[in-house]
């Protein structure tokens, strides 16, 4: 059975910084995408970014880039977001969620190719 465990999130201020992971296992596959999403109440699941398990290609919201970094660890069950300069738009729900196969990277991907999800962790952002 497929898992995935979200970890990471808290209440920061405009400004700091969370490490979210996302620990995958009972993953028999070894060419896969992991992406994180987020979710406020009311809106749609939107992909921040994605990291493909084999090459290492990643994609960023346009939103994101230059603050968030995704990473996967060298045995490839850990996938972090590292979040800087975090602002209060970025409060949301985040989601890690996995695909058996490659991601495309030039295009934010929709929620419904994804097979497998985590159950979320919370980023609350505000002074």
């Amino acid at each position: 059975e497929v898992q995935l465990v979200e970890s990471g999130g808290g209440s920061v201020q405009p400004g700091g910084s969370l490490n979210l992971s996302c620990v995958a296992s009972g993953f028999p596959y070894s060419e896969y995408c992991v992406a994180w999403f987020r979710q406020d109440p009311g809106k749609e699941r939107e992909a921040v970014a994605l990291i493909n398990s084999r090459r290492g290609s990643t994609y960023y919201a346009d939103s994101v880039k230059g603050r968030f970094t995704i990473s996967q660890d060298s045995a490839k069950e850990r996938v972090s977001l590292l979040m800087n300069m975090l602002q209060p738009e970025d409060t949301a729900m985040y989601y890690c969620a996995a695909r058996v196969a490659n991601c495309a990277t030039i295009y934010q991907p929709p929620a419904s190719i994804f097979s497998y999800w985590g159950q979320g962790t919370q980023v609350a952002v505000s002074s």
